[in-house]
């Protein structure tokens, strides 16, 4: 019996990219959460801290020294591990759609060939042509992996970029908070 081109075998790799997907939601979700604790932890201990203060030179003082610089590092700190969740999971996607396409690639060569060493007697200029059309339609094709392939390297770049971004403004925030 002949391969169906159209096989549902398709649908376990759509699954496995869906899982992925779920997957880095469900990481960044939880990341949201313990930033979101963590802010709230640091934000109930350093209002504490300044309620403690009665002079309004050194609460500002406190608060631009300590609290601002802290806050600017947990925000990079956040971007950066936020940034390592979306890298991680583009690269799982981009491995599942190359996977997707060449199994697609693969079973529609074989469809075609089939149909055309079954083709009746005297089609063959037909054959031909919708062979010629078919191998067009094969490197336009290629030509759209290659443009989704870069595109995935475009966004891990942009994600790299972005993640070296934060942090320097890291690293330039860290030497002010020794300065009081």
């Amino acid at each position: 019996m002949s391969k169906n081109p159209f096989d549902l075998g398709v649908m376990a790799n759509q699954a496995k990219g869906m899982q992925v997907a779920l997957t880095s939601a469900q990481e960044i979700a939880e990341l949201n959460q313990r930033a979101a604790q963590e802010l709230s932890s640091r934000l109930q201990t350093k209002v504490a801290d300044l309620m403690k203060t009665q002079d309004p030179k050194a609460a500002f003082d406190y608060v631009h020294a300590e609290v601002l610089q802290d806050a600017a590092k947990e925000v990079a700190n956040y971007q950066a591990q936020l940034f390592q969740a979306l890298a991680s999971g583009n690269k799982e996607l981009a491995k599942i759609a190359e996977s997707m396409i060449k199994e697609s690639q693969h079973d529609l060569i074989h469809f075609v060939n089939e149909a055309t060493q079954n083709a009746p007697a005297g089609t063959e200029p037909y054959t031909s042509a919708f062979k010629t059309s078919f191998n067009t339609a094969l490197q336009n094709f290629e030509m759209i992996r290659a443009s989704m392939a870069d595109s995935f390297v475009n966004f891990e770049k942009s994600i790299k970029s972005a993640s070296q971004f934060s942090a320097a403004q890291k690293n330039s925030a860290a030497p002010k908070s020794t300065k009081k």
